[in-house]
């Protein structure tokens, strides 16, 4: 097999998975791709492709999922969110991109180990729509320092309580609206250079029918389920995290 070819398996194979992975959950999309795609694609091809592809899948999600957005609950998230864009892309360029990947892989693979066996999670009560804005803020800057943005969504979600289907919206117009703006960043500061036309053509079609998939599936879940599987997908984002950073930083 020429290496054209295997770079094409690997880039279809991980846009199928992370199409999956999103539709079931609603984010997840980048970091489940780039764990194939470390393997085959630049970062600089890799990264604006991931945006892409998760962007994609969100809008076409869209088609099959429109209940639960309740925006009075989720504006605050996305309000905070795209102001701390901005902050993460300056950051990016002032802090050891490397290190924080590490440093937030370990808290989030310790912080799922530990929802998945709690048997009665902490349920935050207090602090209203500033502390929502807070949490969405604290998402964003981990979107422009390093593509995360959807973890602090996914997480304070649960730990606000929220049913799945506002969970799932939540995530859904955080995630689309941080990917629009990552992309517009990618532009105006020339992120889009190393980008591959040819391979945005396999992502997309390889990505759809497994995120269609994936969304078919969510709506067999239960909220239990539901939470069940946004822990899993959160873990093998952190598992990922650890094991990028430390494959880097080992070199």
């Amino acid at each position: 097999m020429s290496d054209a070819h295997f770079s094409a398996l690997v880039v279809a194979a991980g846009a199928a998975a992370a199409g999956f992975a999103q539709g079931l959950t609603g984010f997840a999309f980048s970091l489940v791709a780039l764990s194939f795609w470390v393997w085959a694609l630049p970062p600089q091809t890799a990264a604006p492709l991931a945006v892409f592809g998760g962007l994609l899948g969100q809008v076409a999600s869209l088609v099959s999922f429109r209940g639960g957005f309740e925006w009075g609950r989720i504006l605050p998230l996305v309000v905070g969110g795209l102001l701390g864009v901005p902050l993460g892309v300056f950051l990016l360029h002032n802090a050891d991109p490397l290190r924080f990947r590490l440093l937030i892989g370990v808290l989030l693979t310790g912080y799922c180990l530990f929802a998945l066996v709690a048997p009665h999670p902490t349920v935050a009560t207090r602090g209203g729509r500033a502390l929502d804005a807070a949490f969405g803020l604290i998402g964003g800057v981990l979107g422009g320092l390093g593509g995360m943005s959807g973890f602090m969504p996914a997480i304070w979600t649960q730990v606000r309580g929220w049913k799945r289907d506002l969970r799932r919206a939540t995530m859904q117009a955080y995630n689309i609206s941080m990917q629009i703006l990552t992309i517009a960043i990618y532009a105006r500061t020339g992120g889009l250079a190393g980008a591959d036309v040819g391979q945005f053509l396999i992502v997309a079609p390889a990505m759809l029918i497994p995120s269609y998939i994936g969304g078919r599936v969510y709506q067999r879940f239960s909220d239990k389920a539901f939470t069940q599987a946004v822990l899993v997908a959160l873990l093998f984002s952190g598992l990922t995290l650890v094991f990028s950073a430390t494959r880097a930083l080992g070199r």
